[in-house]
């Protein structure tokens, strides 16, 4: 067993507020770690600064052999098997072994990287992290990408390891399954809780109860602190006053009183200033322990639900590139108010059925699908790549409500020195957001969806739970996270299947 073990870390990008300040932690080598906080807070920063990428003050003592994924790949039209060579040191044998473990197969080696899915992509490159015994793997966000079952399956080969590792996922049933401890980066300090996502997160409701409650009573404090020193010192400045006697001619001004009168008000009028200037720190430090709970606003949605009653009528609807059929044929339909979730493995022909609904699908289609016309309809895409520049030129370019695409950006979470940067100079994360603000800022009266949680953290995602749950809109969803289809009680699950 060894500790990775950091002393007064302090780290801000140029011009930043730090992210981390004067941090001290212990972790164990043998931890599994799950690594939780809001998008912007340093989780991705936090491994970079173990690899020793990026410079910090304090120091990071540790004897580990850190491995990271995700691996940058610089050709990946490259086969598969070249380009694992060129990522790692690795005996043909032991990499099968990994890979029939994450249930792959070894024809994946002779195919171009960029013809697998993103799944079978996650797979691969997660089957070099174990190769070595020693290797301490940092793995961030797996997760994107994978469906259900590879997420089930994943889980699974992460828990026969028996290397401690640091994961970074939003996925909460995927942390649930996976790790042991967990690290929190909260507002003002990195906490440690022991077990997983579900008992952190039933000791941070109980330490955010506690602490609310002592903020309601801190609130309560500071507020009659502040009305106490502004008696005392409208009380001081009339003390002040009894060091002049009355005028005996009226508009004359007073005679100052050099006697007892003036000492005693001199000493009265320092006795509150001091007073006064002690309630003032009080304030100050009780208003500094209003500090760490987060508070997430709720999400605003324009829905405009539409007259019609039935919105979309699926009947044995099949879809093929050629020959051959992507799934077996579906039929069903939507109801105004109704949010249905289109399920399958990973390449099952999801995003294809969306685009088949929306008339862009490029293949065959079979059967009848009847969409009512002229409805509008918000559309979160799987691939965002596209939106570019400025927020207010693509606010007014997808005829957004932009006060509301901007309280909507915030409320997520958007830092605001990013608002003013073009759309494709941002982060993954950040151009997530602004696809997701997008789509609650449109009026529609159907919202299609697919896989919205990419690349958001447990907040975003219980933000968004709120959401569909207060506004019921019509709404059909792709998506992995199971718990989240189960929070948001789905009136229908469609899966597709060969």
């Amino acid at each position: 067993m060894s500790t990775i073990e950091i002393k007064d870390l302090t780290f801000a990008y140029d011009g930043k507020t730090p992210l981390f300040q004067e941090v001290n932690l212990a972790i164990d080598s043998h931890w599994k770690l799950g690594v939780i906080g809001r998008n912007g807070r340093g989780k991705t920063t936090l491994m970079k600064l173990l690899l020793g990428e990026i410079e910090y003050t304090g120091k990071i003592s540790h004897k580990e052999v850190f491995s990271y994924f995700p691996q940058k790949i610089t050709d990946d039209s490259q086969l598969t098997y070249y380009i694992l060579q060129e990522l790692a040191d690795f005996e043909d044998w032991q990499l099968l072994r990994e890979f029939h473990q994450l249930g792959l197969t070894e024809e994946i080696f002779w195919r171009p990287f960029n013809s697998l899915s993103g799944g079978e992509q996650t797979k691969v490159l997660l089957s070099l992290l174990f190769l070595e015994e020693n290797a301490f793997p940092l793995i961030d966000e797996p997760t994107n990408h994978l469906d259900a079952a590879s997420r089930t399956l994943v889980a699974k080969y992460l828990q026969k390891k028996k290397q401690g590792f640091i994961l970074i996922s939003h996925d909460r049933q995927f942390v649930d399954a996976t790790v042991d401890h967990i690290i929190s980066i909260e507002k003002r300090k990195l906490s440690v809780y022991q077990g997983n996502f579900s008992t952190y997160d039933q000791e941070k409701q109980r330490e955010d109860a506690f602490e609310q409650q002592q903020n309601q009573k801190l609130k309560g404090e500071i507020q009659r602190l502040k009305v106490t020193a502004k008696e005392k010192t409208q009380w001081s400045n009339n003390r002040e006053k009894d060091k002049y006697g009355k005028a005996s001619v009226k508009g004359s001004g007073g005679v100052p009183d050099t006697g007892f009168v003036g000492a005693r008000a001199a000493r009265v009028m320092k006795k509150a200033k001091n007073l006064e200037k002690r309630m003032n720190q009080s304030i100050a430090d009780k208003e500094e322990l209003l500090k760490n709970i987060e508070y997430i606003d709720p999400l605003k949605m324009k829905y405009t639900p539409d007259y019609h009653q039935r919105i979309l009528t699926v009947e044995a609807v099949g879809l093929a590139y050629g020959e051959e059929p992507l799934f077996a044929p579906v039929s069903f339909n939507l109801q105004k108010g109704q949010q249905i979730v289109i399920a399958g493995d990973n390449g099952a022909g999801k995003s294809a059925l969306v685009q088949a609904i929306l008339g862009t699908f490029k293949g065959e289609v079979a059967g009848t699908i009847d969409l009512t016309k002229n409805l509008a309809i918000s559309y979160v895409k799987q691939n965002f790549e596209s939106n570019q520049g400025n927020l207010k030129d693509f606010s007014e370019k997808n005829q957004l409500d932009y006060e509301l695409f901007l309280s909507n950006l915030k409320k997520i979470g958007m830092e605001r020195d990013v608002f003013n940067q073009n759309i494709e100079t941002m982060s993954m994360g950040q151009k997530k957001k602004v696809e997701i603000a997008k789509s609650l800022s449109q009026e529609a009266a159907l919202y299609i969806w697919d896989e919205p949680l990419n690349y958001l953290d447990v907040f975003n995602q219980k933000q968004i739970e709120e959401v569909l749950l207060a506004v019921q809109p019509t709404m059909i969803l792709i998506e992995h996270d199971q718990q989240f289809i189960e929070n948001i009680h789905a009136d229908k699950i469609i899966n597709l299947v060969k």
